[in-house]
C-alpha cells in the first residue's frame, strides 16, 4: 500500500493534539478521516497490529482498541490470514432516524446526492396509506440517487405531506438535515426489507453494465409525536449495503 507514510503521519498529528480524547479514539476518528480525504480507499489493507503500534509508537493494546471501534462500525474488514481491510459496504442501521448522509459520515465515508425530482404528486394509494393520508392527495416527491465515495449505491424515492416542506429547492444533500432545520425532531422509523431483480431503470441510474443484487427497502421516520412525515422506497445495491436492526 503507497498510503502507509501519509497515514501514519496523519495519526501522528492527530496524536499530538492536546485533548481529552483517548488515543484509540484519536486513531480511529483519524482512520476514517483518510478515507474521506481519500488517502485510503475500499479494498486498502492497513499496517499489522504490530507495526501500527511501532510506527506510531503506542502500545498495541491502543492500537487493538481503535480497530475493535473501527471492526464494530464497519469501516474495516479483519480476517485471521489476509490482514485489515477498508471495508467497500455501509453498515447501514435500520433502527436509528440518523439518515442516510449522517451514517455515511459516520462511517469515514463521503456521501452525494444527485437529484432526480423534486415536485408535488398526488399520492397513490400504498404512499396514502403509510402517510395516513386519503389516496389522491397532494405530497411531495423526492427522488434521488445516493453515492458514497463518488460511486452510485441506490435510488431513493421519498413521500413527504406537502405541509411540511416549505421550499423544497433548500433541500440539499439530506432531507434530515432540512427537517431539523425547521425543528421537526425524527425519533423512530421502521422499515421493510426484501430482495429483488433490478430493473434497466435502476442499472442507467448506477450506470451498471451488468445486474448486481438489489434490496428494496421501504421506511417510515415519525417525529416526536408519533406522526409519519417520510415514507421512502429505497433501491440498494446488495453488494454495497449490510443493513443491521438492533433490540
Amino acid at each position: 500500500m503507497n498510503n502507509y507514510n501519509s497515514l501514519i503521519s496523519l495519526i501522528k498529528e492527530r496524536i499530538e493534539q492536546k485533548d481529552k480524547s483517548p488515543l484509540y479514539v484519536k486513531v480511529a476518528e483519524t482512520v476514517k478521516q483518510a478515507i474521506q480525504q481519500k488517502l485510503l480507499v475500499g479494498g486498502d489493507y492497513l499496517p499489522t497490529e504490530r507495526e501500527l503500534s511501532e510506527l506510531l509508537g503506542i502500545s498495541r493494546i491502543t492500537v487493538r482498541k481503535a480497530l475493535d471501534v473501527l471492526d464494530k462500525e464497519n469501516v474495516i474488514v479483519r480476517s485471521r490470514g489476509s490482514g485489515t481491510m477498508i471495508s467497500d459496504t455501509l453498515e447501514y442501521s435500520l433502527k436509528e432516524p440518523k439518515g442516510f448522509s449522517q451514517q455515511v459520515v459516520l462511517k469515514g465515508k463521503r456521501p452525494d446526492t444527485l437529484w432526480i425530482k423534486k415536485e408535488i404528486v398526488p399520492c397513490n394509494n400504498d404512499v396514502a396509506k403509510q402517510l395516513s393520508l386519503a389516496e389522491g392527495e397532494d405530497v411531495f416527491l423526492l427522488k434521488r440517487i445516493r453515492y458514497i465515495d463518488d460511486k452510485p449505491v441506490s435510488v431513493e424515492e421519498s413521500y413527504v405531506p406537502v405541509g411540511l416542506i416549505t421550499d423544497a429547492d433548500e433541500i440539499q444533500l439530506s432531507l434530515y438535515d432540512y427537517f431539523r432545520s425547521q425543528n421537526i425532531t425524527l425519533t423512530g422509523t421502521k422499515s421493510w426489507v426484501s430482495a429483488q431483480l433490478p430493473t434497466d431503470e435502476f442499472l442507467g441510474h448506477l450506470s451498471l453494465d451488468e445486474a448486481v443484487p438489489v434490496l428494496l427497502i421501504k421506511q417510515i421516520a415519525h417525529d416526536s409525536n408519533g406522526k409519519v412525515i417520510e415514507y421512502s422506497v429505497n433501491h440498494c445495491r446488495g453488494d454495497m449495503y449490510v443493513f443491521v436492526a438492533e433490540d
